[in-house]
């Protein structure tokens, strides 16, 4: 009976299977869709800050992935934005990534890329093989918010 009720609930908002079957390595241009929260202050006293949610899209370089495709899943992505080099660490599974979009195959010989972060771009690409690719897009993830409920006042 236990068995059952298990089986109906679905326990991430994200297509598994979708993510499961994007096939992604080190060396590999990706852009990643994540949702960040933002606050806004409260205008008055006594009420509560307002979350709202937004899309922002980072594009750069997988340096690695770790754990396969268990549900600890993650990869390192690299960019360089004026002149700084930005890595980020998402979960694969995570339902604040909204989608991962394939924009550029490359063929590398190692799986991680570390060594990139001490050479200039324009040597790491010599080192790359550019792989003819199709877009590839994991499926976007819908993320159910909770919010509480609005009191309506007469006026």
């Amino acid at each position: 009976m236990a068995g059952n009720i298990i089986k109906s609930i679905k326990l991430t908002p994200v297509d598994t299977g979708a993510r499961k079957k994007l096939d992604f390595r080190a060396g590999d241009t990706v852009k990643v869709w994540a949702k960040i929260a933002e606050e806004k202050a409260p205008t008055k006293k006594g009420e509560k800050p307002t979350i709202k949610y937004r899309s922002q899209a980072f594009e750069g370089m997988v340096l690695s992935r770790s754990h396969g495709t268990e549900p600890g899943a993650t990869f390192t992505v690299r960019r360089v934005a004026s002149g700084v080099g930005v890595e980020r660490i998402f979960p694969l599974f995570s339902p604040l990534v909204e989608k991962i979009e394939i924009t550029k195959r490359a063929k590398a010989r190692r799986a991680k890329l570390f060594y990139v972060r001490d050479k200039a771009v324009k040597d790491v690409r010599k080192k790359l093989r550019s792989v003819a690719v199709e877009k590839e897009v994991a499926g976007k993830t819908e993320v159910e918010v909770e919010s509480e409920p609005e009191i309506k006042t007469e006026e």
